[in-house]
């Protein structure tokens, strides 16, 4: 069973950082691209930013410039730094994976739980 947690998310003023994190764990044989989602109440989850099994990472152009997408492989674990945060990234983010588990031929995408984010003054 693979199990995606989300974690760092609080209330932070305007212009204020966070850093959410996004452990992996389970049965895994292989972790690929990866990504956060945001969602705000009675609209569609959003891409916020993604990054692939290399490294290379994507993002919203809301969000350019102020956030980072990292990851650490070893550890299972994926990182979004938030800096100059705004009001409107207050939202639920979410985690996801395309995670291969043991001894299955594909992939899947697995979703974590969310972590609220509130900026407010």
């Amino acid at each position: 069973q693979v199990q995606l947690v989300e974690s760092g998310g609080g209330l932070v003023q305007p212009g204020g950082s966070l850093r959410l994190s996004c452990e992996v764990s389970g049965s895994i044989d292989s972790i690929g691209d990866m990504a956060w989602y945001s969602q705000i109440p009675g609209k569609q989850r959003e891409l916020v930013a993604r990054i692939t099994a290399g490294g290379t990472a994507y993002y919203a152009d809301s969000v350019k410039g102020r956030f980072t997408i990292s990851r650490d492989n070893a550890e299972k674990m994926m990182y979004l730094q938030m800096n100059y945060l705004k009001p409107e990234d207050t939202a639920v983010y979410y985690c996801n994976g395309d995670i291969r588990s043991w001894g299955m031929a594909m992939t899947q995408i697995y979703w974590g739980q969310g972590t609220e984010v509130t900026v407010s003054s």
